[in-house]
């Protein structure tokens, strides 16, 4: 039986950082600071479908993507928040958790493909992820 370690995506590295680790997930914030969007990954070894995981895996997912949708819509007061996990250009599995306020800059078309990535101002970065963990601990 070959046992293969988990390993994060160059590409989601590059176009996210690190926020912390939840139980199953990297709970990772993306470098475009248009829209509070994070991100999960579950660090199982080669995954690429939600329903490949193991049933216990399955159920933390979830449980982790409502915790921090949830904790999300709370920081930012947004209007809807989308969760999605795609995949078509990164298969790794991953879960897209975006907050959007009608007016945004893509409202209410999809973020993917849109535009050019803003990075987010140190300060307002450092008080969001400040924000989002008292609410993620609460």
């Amino acid at each position: 039986m070959i046992v293969t370690e988990f390993v994060l995506d160059a590409r989601l590295e590059k176009d996210s950082e690190l926020v912390t680790h939840l139980g199953l997930c990297q709970l990772r914030l993306m470098k475009d600071a248009r829209w509070p969007w994070l991100m999960l990954v579950p660090q199982r070894a080669d995954m690429v479908e939600s329903f490949e995981l193991a049933p216990l895996d399955q159920a933390m997912l979830t449980f982790e993507t409502n915790l921090v949708a949830t904790a999300l819509k709370t920081v930012t007061k947004a209007r809807k928040i989308n969760i999605g996990a795609i995949g078509n250009v990164v298969s790794q599995l991953h879960v897209h958790v975006v907050a959007r306020h009608e007016g945004d800059e893509n409202w209410p078309r999809p973020i993917w493909g849109h535009g050019l990535a803003t990075p987010w101002n140190e300060d307002e970065k450092k008080s969001f992820l400040q924000s989002l963990s008292k609410e993620l601990s609460a």
